[in-house]
């Protein structure tokens, strides 16, 4: 975790506009950003299923106060990314079989559009470094590497797009995943069998054949569903 409040995501500051005319922009509050934060470090694998979080030793780690972390909480209890135990606390939480296809349905629809409208060079060179940070893991058989490497590669798809609203969702669902992940990810090779999918997807968008990335992509995840739905015997 980060050590004080200002290793969280910065807020967007207020602009101006045409002299007087002042436009505002939300600020999120410190709240908000705990629970960015704690979105970020589930989606990197940080805390698996069934940790138990505690106010103090957050709002310690964060330097913000306990009702800034409770405030947190209850924002990833409405996601359902934690569940609060009565007289045991706040855990994260462990998702069920039947979320699997919620998960996917959504991933087809914003990963599939993202990639189908190209990018900027930069946007698609973050897809490749993803790749490339994948391929390095796996060569010193990283697997819990591998698998951050893989959330980034379906990130960078998503911030293809170049929107803010869609990267919010997106940082939602890649918590989702690694909580699905974690159970499959016992068996070593688990994320190595996707890398060369990545490959072959970025390879295409590089390219510039965006419709055959969206079909690779889109087949892609329809066979991810099925392995989720596999490993979770649903």
């Amino acid at each position: 975790m980060a050590s004080s409040d200002e290793g969280l995501r910065d807020p967007v500051n207020g602009v101006g506009r045409g002299g007087s005319a002042r436009r505002r922009v939300a600020v999120p509050s410190v709240a908000e950003r705990v629970a960015d934060e704690l979105r970020y470090q589930l989606a990197e694998g940080m805390l698996v299923p069934g940790t138990r979080l505690t106010e103090a030793a957050i709002a310690e780690e964060l330097g913000v106060s306990r009702n800034t972390v409770r405030e947190a909480f209850a924002e990833l209890a409405s996601e359902r990314l934690v569940v609060r135990h009565p007289n045991r606390g706040v855990f994260v939480a462990t998702l069920e079989a039947g979320d699997i296809h919620d998960v996917y349905t959504v991933r087809r629809a914003i990963e599939v559009s993202a990639i189908r409208g190209g990018g900027t060079p930069e946007g698609i060179a973050a897809v490749r470094a993803a790749v490339e940070e994948g391929k390095r893991a796996a060569a010193v058989e990283d697997n819990e590497g591998l698998g951050s490497a893989n959330q980034h590669f379906h990130g960078a798809i998503v911030a293809l797009a170049g929107s803010r609203r869609l990267d919010t969702i997106m940082s939602h669902v890649l918590a989702e995943m690694r909580l699905f992940f974690h159970k499959a990810s016992v068996d070593a090779h688990f994320y190595s069998g996707y890398l060369t999918e990545n490959d072959e997807i970025c390879s295409a968008l590089e390219a510039g054949k965006l419709d055959r990335a969206g079909e690779l992509l889109h087949a892609y995840l329809d066979r991810s569903e099925a392995q989720q739905r596999a490993v979770h015997g649903e």
